[in-house]
């Protein structure tokens, strides 16, 4: 009796499927930060300056993440960056 055809092997088809699924999860837990437009950046600076978690520092036109001590000259850098910071503390489950 001959063993098993190898053409009805599917298990290296599971394997790319679940690796396609894993992915798909990581992806999906990803932060996107491509949506930012210039008005979306301004709102969320104001809220942070508001908060105090952005200092405005005038006579360098900068803006300086406290938490993180990274200063910045661009409101849609800052908030980028802040999705991107407030997320990696999410997920390292602290508090902002």
């Amino acid at each position: 009796m001959p063993g098993p055809d190898p053409h009805d092997d599917t298990s290296r088809d599971y394997e790319q499927f679940e690796k396609e699924l894993l992915a798909q999860d990581r992806d999906a837990a990803r932060v996107d930060t491509a949506d930012i437009d210039d008005a979306t950046a301004q709102r969320l600076v104001n809220d942070l300056v508001d908060a105090a978690v952005v200092t405005p520092v005038p006579e360098d036109h900068v803006l300086v993440h406290e938490p993180s001590g990274t200063t910045f000259d661009s409101t849609t850098q800052l908030a980028v960056f802040h999705r991107g910071w407030a997320a990696g503390r999410d997920s390292d489950g602290e508090d902002e």
